[in-house]
């Protein structure tokens, strides 16, 4: 499973987000923003960040629920599902690369000023002079980004600090200089100019979500991520709005308006002099080259990302050994970006980056109401946002609603690349992608609750490479070749099984969980040994294996948070002293009583593993039906005979039972199982006694009410004692009121519990 390491302060992150919005919103749209609403313009901007605050709050709060690189695409592919990311990931991809582009052809604008270089034609293609400084900046910053972040981190310090320097001392000479009367007329082209000069600008708050990108990098990112995405936000909210507000009361906004992209130049030249006008033709050298390094980092990790997640290739997932970078990843991301360069009208493009960038974050903040009120066990966020849910819901209205102010050809561009990513996914991404979505999930988990259409639509974009899989939680290497065997069967009799082979590391209270992270050696020795002999012995049956080891300061209990975060179909567990929280059954007693299990449980007693001969108890209720579908696998994989043993005390139901027991076994593929119906006052007695003749036996969880289990003898745990053969005891999930899980359900035998059809395999 690849990782990535964790190379960021705060301060790298918050450079990250500063050094990418700080370029455009000082350097280039000055001018025309003015030219759009006249001094009012400052507050476009204050508009502007605070929309991209609402944003910036939900991709806070889903960074330190989910610190993983990607950023927005990962958020909304995890909430709502692999359609919706591939929208996500293909458009912030695609926009950032735009963007990248185009800001290194601005960078190159500003080296070609200063040396003159002649323009040249390469294989056919003709190149300005911008074209090919912006070509040599782009493969510098690309190589910058492949070596590490760390050293990514480090040029955009220095970039952003200086540039800070040099803002400072513009914003001095300005507020010296500045007249208020020269910002009459306030609103020379209406109130209603406003909005519209906010879409304009609105390309200037990009850069705080490209922290989210990075986040699986990020050190603490509880504590950072927050920081650094809310705070780059009001800091360059601040910046923008004091110098919008600053340079219209030092030079009338018709003249600033005639400046175009030099507007700041132009007025640094008046406030300081040509010394001022060089300083600030510096700082647009570096604000292009933090914007373009910044981007190119961030667009890199949302390949990778998808890569990871099988919405593009899992070649783009490897890690290099060296770097620990996304290196194919960031290779390919560069290479596009330098195609742009050469070939492509960057700044269209980038303009309808925008518009994806605008329909992304109001998916983000659609995923993040989807995380919250699905109420998933593993989203556990270490920050929040206030007044939920009227922010995100407003950061949704108000990314959507800028859309509306964009230009028709930049929303034209933007739709295509939405459709584009629509086709990916049914043609590529539904036949791989293993993902269903937080929000399908929920659809179909109460289907009766929703709508017929909602469902379909649910149903529609189901991934059709949903793969089974049986999650081994592994602990004793005594025991691992024989529960990976088990899993490996179960998942071999499935066309597209995997094993999901899991250690649980269990950390104590007083070291943190990121602090055992990095100290896993240290606290479990034979961690990578044990996950080595699990993925070898899965593979002896052919079967694909993944491995995860997670820290967790309560082993058992982190068993079943896991199996839900795999979206395991079964899970094979060995029966250790903590196996049965609850007598009888899988699940704690909290469980038992108020909850229900994620997927189906299979126990095992290791006392050998021998399926030869198996003997399954069976009343015909639903724990026997999970044993049934692990006999069928034993039988079709090993060979096993499969015993059926109905007991009774009743001798005058014997012929009775004996068909029902027929039945049963019909009903369930065990036409060929040999039948055994015996009259006994003991069931225990009864069980044990057939047992002696058997290799493996097999019991389906009970169904007894959990108090009377509390207050008497568990007879499927007695009977194990009472044998020296392995035990397995299957336990299926479904559905019990709460009445049944505290008296128990009536018994009625095979009467009540005999399928109509056979269970599929």
């Amino acid at each position: 499973m690849s990782e990535l390491a964790k190379d960021l302060g705060l301060l790298e992150a918050l450079t990250i987000g500063v050094g990418t919005m700080i370029g455009a919103g000082i350097f280039v749209l000055p001018g025309p923003a003015t030219e759009a609403a006249g001094p009012i313009v400052a507050l476009s901007f204050v508009i502007g960040g605070v929309i991209s605050l609402f944003t910036a709050m939900s991709a806070s709060e889903l960074g330190t629920a989910m610190p993983k690189a990607g950023g927005s695409y990962y958020y909304v592919n995890h909430a709502l599902g692999p359609l919706v990311g591939s929208i996500a990931g293909l458009g912030n991809w695609m926009g950032l690369a735009f963007a990248s582009a185009f800001y290194a052809i601005g960078f190159g604008s500003y080296v070609s000023g200063f040396t003159p270089i002649p323009d040249l034609s390469l294989a056919g293609i003709a190149l300005t002079a911008d074209q090919l400084c912006a070509l040599g900046a782009g493969a510098l910053f690309i190589g910058v980004n492949y070596i590490g972040a760390k050293e990514t981190g480090r040029l955009q310090n220095i970039i952003v600090i200086t540039l800070i320097g040099i803002l400072t001392v513009f914003i001095a000479a300005c507020a010296w200089n500045a007249a208020p009367s020269t910002l009459t007329p306030v609103a020379p082209k209406g109130w209603g100019a406003v909005l519209p000069a906010t879409a304009l600008v609105f390309v200037s708050f990009l850069g705080f979500a490209k922290i989210t990108t990075v986040a699986e990098e990020i050190k603490n990112p509880g504590r950072n991520l927050p920081l650094a995405i809310i705070g780059s936000v009001l800091i360059v909210t601040v910046i923008y709005a004091v110098i919008m507000l600053l340079i219209n009361a030092v030079l009338p906004w018709e003249e600033i308006a005639q400046s175009g992209d030099i507007a700041v130049v132009t007025v640094a030249k008046m406030v300081i002099g040509p010394v001022g006008a060089i300083l600030l033709t510096v700082g647009g050298l570096l604000a292009t080259a933090s914007s373009a390094n910044a981007s190119i980092l961030a667009s890199s990790r949302i390949n990778f990302a998808m890569g990871r997640d099988k919405l593009v290739s899992d070649w783009l997932n490897a890690i290099h050994d060296r770097f620990a970078t996304p290196n194919r990843s960031i290779a390919l991301t560069g290479g596009l970006i330098l195609l742009f360069i050469a070939v492509g009208d960057v700044k269209t493009l980038a303009k309808a980056g925008s518009v994806l960038h605008l329909i992304v974050y109001g998916l983000l903040n659609l995923a993040l109401v989807v995380m919250r009120e699905a109420d998933v066990p593993e989203y556990q966020p270490d920050y929040t946002v206030p007044l939920y849910p009227v922010v995100p819901i407003l950061g949704a209205i108000a990314s959507f609603g800028l859309i509306a102010f964009m230009d028709g050809i930049e929303i034209l561009l933007s739709l295509v690349f939405v459709a584009v990513a629509v086709v990916w996914f049914f043609v590529y991404v539904r036949g791989k992608t293993e993902k269903q979505g937080i929000f399908s999930d929920y659809i179909l988990q109460r289907s009766e609750e929703w709508p017929e259409s909602a469902v379909a639509a649910a149903e529609a974009v189901r991934p059709d490479a949903s793969r089974y899989r049986v999650m081994v939680p592994l602990a004793n290497p005594e025991h691992e070749k024989h529960l990976i065997t088990l899993a490996s069967a179960m998942a071999k009799q499935h066309d597209n099984g995997v094993v999901v082979a899991v250690h649980v590391v269990e950390v104590p209270y007083q070291v943190p969980l990121g602090v055992g992270a990095e100290h896993v050696d240290e606290l479990d020795a034979e961690s990578k040994d044990l996950m080595a002999a699990a993925r070898r012995d899965a593979e002896t049956l052919g079967v694909d294996v993944e491995t995860h080891t997670i820290m967790a300061r309560d082993a058992y209990s982190e068993i079943f948070d896991v199996a839900q975060t795999q979206r395991a179909d079964v899970v094979v567990l060995g029966w250790g002293p903590d196996a049965h929280g609850s007598p009888g059954r899988v699940e704690s007693f909290a469980d038992d009583l108020m909850g229900t299990l994620s997927c189906d449980f299979v126990v095992f007693k290791d006392r050998g593993f021998d399926p030869s001969r198996v003997l399954i108890p069976t009343r015909g209720g639903p724990g026997s039906d999970m044993s049934a579908d692990v006999a069928r696998v034993l039988r079709d994989e090993f060979g096993a005979e499969i015993t059926l043993l109905y007991v009774t005390d009743d001798p005058e139901t014997e012929p009775t039972d004996a068909e029902q027991l027929s039945t049963w076994a019909q009903a369930h593929d065990l036409g060929d199982a040999r039948r055994i119906v015996t009259v006994s006052d003991s069931v225990d007695a009864a069980i044990a006694a057939e047992a002696r003749n058997h290799s493996l036996l097999m019991l389906g969880a009970t169904e007894e009410g959990l108090l009377s289990r509390l207050t008497g003898d568990v007879g499927a745990l007695d009977v194990v004692e009472q044998v020296d053969i392995s035990v397995i005891l299957a336990e299926t999930t479904h559905k019990r009121s709460f009445m049944e899980r505290l008296f128990g359900a009536r018994d009625e035998g095979f009467k009540k519990t005999v399928p109509t059809e056979s269970p599929s395999s």
